[in-house]
């Protein structure tokens, strides 16, 4: 039975106080999101396509301020680790910004939005492997929750789903550009870890 319904981080409460946790539930959002892409049509797939490029966009961000500078200085070979997810990033970047060019309709978007997909599948797997399970292994309490924490205040930037009377993909487009969303994640992901650190 589909469901339009998109369950985003933070619907079952959870405390949130683990980064890992809460990085693992973001990417199981994107991939209902995705879903959501697929079997919606029209004004609906436009919206949703809307909320996966917003996700995306905010995720990425906090990812690359939170997660990779901690890799980088945390993890054994951390800094190769973390240039193969930059390169796999930029990859699904082109991507994004290719299908954001396309209307849902254009018969190229599937396709594109396929590839996307896969590109961001494999970049979450690799993520999770090489990445997630040595930090959570590897860091204590404290500091997972300090992460948490800045990954939060990006996720406040990016609502899984649409806000009420907020229903056209032009709407919601005017909630700003890519480019700028992701600068107000990063100064938003920056306050929040600056308060902590």
């Amino acid at each position: 039975m589909s469901e339009l319904h998109t369950p985003h981080a933070g619907d079952d409460h959870a405390a949130d106080d683990d980064v890992v946790s809460l990085l693992m539930r973001q990417h199981g959002d994107i991939r209902n999101l995705f879903d959501e892409v697929e079997q919606a049509t029209g004004e609906e797939r436009r919206d949703a396509f809307r909320r996966l490029v917003r996700l995306l966009a905010v995720h990425e961000t906090a990812e690359e301020e939170v997660v990779h500078p901690y890799a980088r200085r945390s993890l054994p070979g951390g800094e190769q680790v973390v240039e193969d997810r930059l390169a796999e990033e930029r990859a699904a970047k082109e991507t994004l910004a290719a299908l954001d060019d396309t209307d849902t309709d254009d018969p190229k978007f599937m396709p594109q939005l396929l590839k996307l997909r896969r590109d961001v599948q494999e970049h979450a797997r690799a993520e999770e492997r090489y990445e997630f399970t040595h930090i959570r292994r590897g860091t204590d309490a404290a500091k997972l929750a300090t992460m948490a924490k800045a990954v939060k205040a990006a996720e406040a930037m990016a609502p899984t789903r649409p806000h009420p009377g907020v229903e056209s993909g032009a709407a919601n487009m005017a909630l700003g550009p890519v480019a700028a969303l992701m600068d107000r994640t990063r100064d938003a992901v920056r306050k929040a870890m600056g308060k902590d650190g």
